[in-house]
């Protein structure tokens, strides 16, 4: 498999993007800034109630990271606190390039949904027609069942159950040879499509029937069809090298039982390398990109983008806890929330030493980012940014 490019060597394309240090907000052209002053909550502007929240958060030591609000694909407020790497006090900043965890999956669902969109699978089929060496129940899936987590595949999603020898893979071969062997030693832990039941497990497997497929490997099939088509530039699934070389991507810090924070980069917690279900990186201005991307239609056709966002499965308090008010659907690689009048489009986030959420609200052109390389939760930022976006 091909290796991962330096992110070093992209660097020089970025000459004409808005860029923020830490503390400043970029604005995009005033005549959508007038726009955005004028058609959204003032308290989510710059300075506004949503600004200083954050600000008070990142310095009580409760945020690191990046948050972006945009209207109409232009970031109208852009903040970074905190340090993306604290033995060489590097400062966090619109340029870098966080943990994506579990947003990761929005990418995969997207490859998929592309591969439907091009009549070569289908929802519906199961994933013996594509895959061999699974046990006859688990080949009886559906692709639908494991985008939206109905499946039963694979480990439960919060779980320390580890594959042998993990610890030692050191190369991509590595990742994807002891995955894919590893799930296919694994049971169903439910009869597919009777309930929820978040699976990792089967958003790799959803990749290794995008490599399948394709006849290219998962990695180079998601570069070249969604970061290339997005025109994102910050965005890859770094090496563990990578990670720890590069002043532009962030250290995540992994919270002990003490409070003590510990570079998760130190730690056997940091994989070689990303997979289809967590670890891809990105930057705040590539989420807006890929966002306005896939909703402009330019990843998919409209249909498609329609079937990836829109909710599938309804969550109840069990699956995933929700704003007060607020109800929960899982999509394909996508979560749906209707919080008050607004629908709302996304995916979060979490794990050792980082936490993330992309929130896109269609119907009023606003989309708002939060991506720290801390495991403090984001969710009192979320929940707050959803308040304000939402009409009373």
């Amino acid at each position: 498999m091909p290796t991962v490019p330096s992110r070093r060597s992209i660097l020089g394309l970025l000459g004409a993007a808005p860029v923020a240090v830490a503390g400043v907000f970029t604005t995009a052209g005033s005549a959508g800034a007038d726009d955005a002053v004028r058609r959204l909550p003032r308290d989510l502007l710059p300075g506004g109630r949503f600004d200083r929240f954050v600000a008070e958060r990142g310095a009580a030591g409760q945020f690191s990271g990046t948050i972006l609000v945009a209207y109409r694909g232009k970031p109208v407020l852009t903040r970074s606190h905190g340090l993306a790497d604290e033995a060489r006090k590097v400062a966090n900043d619109t340029k870098t390039s966080f943990d994506l965890a579990s947003m990761t999956k929005s990418y995969t669902a997207v490859a998929i949904a592309r591969l439907a969109q091009e009549g070569k699978l289908a929802f519906h089929e199961k994933l013996g027609a594509y895959l061999d060496g699974f046990p006859a129940d688990v080949a009886k899936v559906t692709l639908h069942q494991l985008l939206t987590h109905t499946s039963g595949a694979g480990r439960p999603g919060q779980t320390n159950q580890r594959p042998p020898g993990e610890e030692e893979w050191d190369s991509e071969d590595d990742v994807w040879r002891g995955m894919t062997s590893y799930l296919r030693t694994l049971p169903l832990r439910f009869t597919p499509g009777t309930q929820y039941g978040y699976s990792n497990d089967g958003y790799f497997i959803l990749g290794e029937v995008v490599a399948k497929v394709s006849g290219q490997s998962y990695y180079d099939y998601v570069r070249r069809h969604v970061f290339t088509r997005a025109g994102l530039t910050d965005t890859d699934f770094y090496t563990r090298p990578a990670v720890r070389a590069d002043r532009g991507i962030a250290h995540g810090y992994m919270t002990q039982p003490s409070g003590e924070r510990v570079d998760i980069t130190t730690t056997p917690w940091l994989p070689y390398i990303g997979s289809p279900y967590h670890g891809a990186f990105s930057s705040a201005p590539d989420i807006l990109r890929f966002a306005t991307a896939l909703h402009d239609n330019r990843l998919l056709s409209p249909a498609y983008t329609r079937i990836v966002t829109s909710g599938k499965h309804a969550l109840g308090p069990a699956d995933r806890p929700a704003v007060d008010g607020e109800i929960q659907f899982y999509g394909y690689g996508h979560t749906e929330a209707v919080t008050a009048t607004r629908r709302v489009v996304g995916h979060s986030g979490s794990g050792p030493g980082r936490a993330t959420n992309l929130d896109v609200f269609p119907d009023a052109g606003l989309t708002v980012i939060v991506l720290s390389n801390h495991d403090t939760s984001v969710k009192p930022i979320v929940a707050l940014a959803r308040q304000l976006a939402t009409p009373g």
